[in-house]
Formats: structure tokens, sequence, C-alpha cells
């Protein structure tokens, strides 16, 4: 990891790194950010303006795989992400932490046709080739559907062993680990619903036209509106999948503007019957917060359990 190109063994090197000796910073200063990770923008003495997430030290391999996730999504020259300048951990005195660095972006204000831009730009990163994304050796055994490592979701560790189905990923690699990880708040009737469940899940859900690059964490929080004004993708936590996933996402947590699904279901991409599968992969995100934040969301997943296999 630390032969990384744009890894730094602290904030100090990354600047003098990135834009020379002479520059310095002048001030930081905490932004809104998100539940997991503090966030700062950071003044330096030659104008430019930075983001920086922290974190413990430990946790720098947080850092390493979002600046991976955010790569990939640039490899496909679809949608625009925020510029990775660098991630690596920093001593401190008392306690070290871990950080990464953006080029910090400026908010815009949404133009009259920003949702249907957005829904195009969102649909070509889906209809994006997906080979870059797995490794030679697992495409070769016909294992289409994952990533070429593993990353997160949330603080979650998020498994992508790549798999030859869709099906047989989302089971594996989505629902079956997070099922085991809030074992604690089922009942044995629970456990037979999941078990009925996963048994059957190629009774509710269908394999893809073909295999997309996934945001993986798509709701309104990772989308931002920059100046030119166009949609910026942040915090992904990506992977080859079926694009419903990403579109189910949107919906679960308040969801974007009617206008923003009508241009997407124009690409193409949603299979009919659709709303049918929504619940079904989100309950993938409705349990990943069961595990993190507690038993406020188990009333949503049972009532998941109990529409599908109840």
């Amino acid at each position: 990891m630390n032969q990384e190109s744009n890894y730094f063994t602290s904030i100090s090197n990354a600047i003098t790194t990135l834009f020379g000796e002479n520059v310095q910073i002048e001030r930081g200063f905490p932004v809104q950010g998100g539940d997991i990770n503090k966030s700062y923008g950071i003044q330096l003495s030659n104008g430019n303006l930075l983001f920086m997430k922290s974190n413990e030290k430990s946790k720098v391999d947080f850092f390493v795989k979002e600046a991976h996730n955010l790569k990939a999504i640039a490899k496909t020259n679809t949608i625009a992400t925020p510029k990775i300048l660098g991630f690596g951990t920093e001593d401190g005195e008392e306690v070290g932490y871990s950080f990464l660095l953006l080029d910090f972006v400026e908010l815009g204000n949404l133009d009259a046709d920003f949702w249907e831009k957005f829904a195009e730009n969102l649909g070509n990163m889906h209809k994006s080739t997906t080979e870059a994304f797995i490794s030679k050796e697992d495409l070769a055994e016909g294992k289409i559907f994952g990533f070429y490592e593993d990353n997160y979701i949330g603080k979650t560790k998020q498994i992508n062993s790549p798999k030859a189905t869709w099906i047989d990923f989302f089971r594996e690699n989505r629902l079956d680990p997070q099922f085991k990880m809030a074992e604690k708040y089922f009942s044995t009737e629970d456990s037979k619903l999941i078990d009925k469940l996963l048994d059957n899940l190629a009774d509710f859900l269908i394999e893809p036209r073909s295999p997309s690059l996934l945001h993986g964490d798509l709701w309104a929080g990772n989308v931002m509106c920059d100046t030119k004004p166009q949609a910026m993708l942040i915090d992904p936590a990506c992977y080859v999948g079926h694009p419903e996933a990403d579109i189910a996402m949107t919906e679960l947590f308040g969801g974007f503007s009617d206008r923003f699904y009508a241009a997407y279901k124009n690409t193409g991409l949603l299979q009919p019957q659709y709303e049918e599968r929504r619940d079904l992969y989100n309950l993938y995100h409705l349990l990943n917060h069961l595990n993190m934040f507690g038993e406020s969301y188990l009333p949503a997943v049972k009532s998941i359990l109990e529409k599908y296999v109840g």
C-alpha cells in the first residue's frame, strides 16, 4: 500500500510533494461530512483549497479503497468525481490519524436540466464496459459480477468476490453476510424466513442485460452539484452488478426528483417490474444500517422479509 504513488506519510509530505516546498497550510476549517469520518477544508498559501477526510490511523484502508473507487468511476469518463490528490497517515503528537485529500468542490445551483443530465450521465456509467474492474483470472472463469478488491459500505467491509451470476453475487456477497452479522436480532421464525429468501432468491431477482459499474451507495448525500453545474458522485462503494441496485438505493432515503427517474427510464437499463425488486435490493442497505446503527432499522428489515417470503 505504501508504494502507491498517491500514498503520503504526512499532510506536510503531501502538500510539499503536490504543490512545492514553498506552499504551506494557511488554515483549516471543519465542513459538514458524514457520520464515519471527520471532514475539513484546507486553505493553502498558493490559493488552492483542498478537502480532507480523516479517521483513526488504523482506518487508512477506508481512504485507500475510496480513492480506488473514485478512480474506477472516473475511468468510465461518464460522470464527474472529485480529483484525488492522495491519502496516507499522520503520526501526530498524541495519536495519529489517516486522511484522504481531494480537490475542494464548490457547490453550485441546479440548472433547468440538472436532473436529466445527471440521469443521462449515470446511465452512461452503467452502460460502460466493466472488464477493467474484474481480474483477468476471474473473467477467464466467467465471473463478471464483483470487483477486483473488497471495499466498504459505510464502515462495514463489503465483500466483492466475483461471481458468474448477479443472483449468486447478491446472495453470497450482499445479503448472507449482513444477515449473519445481524443474527442476534432475529428469532427462530425470522431465521426460517431468511433461509427461505436466500434459497429462493432467483424467484425474485433477475439477471441484468449486461453488468454495470455501480456507485454502490447512491443516496442524495453522495451526490453534489458543482458550479458548472453538473452532478458529481462522492463516497462510492463500487462494484460490478445490476444497475437497478443503484437506482433502488436512490429511492431508499427520500429519493431524487421525479425528472431524474423519468430520464433514467429512457436509458433502457431498468427491466420490466423493477419496482417489484426494489425493496429486495434495499434490504442490503437496511441490514447494513441495522448492523451499524442498531435495532431502529429492524422493523423495515422484517417488513421486507414478510413482503417476499412471509
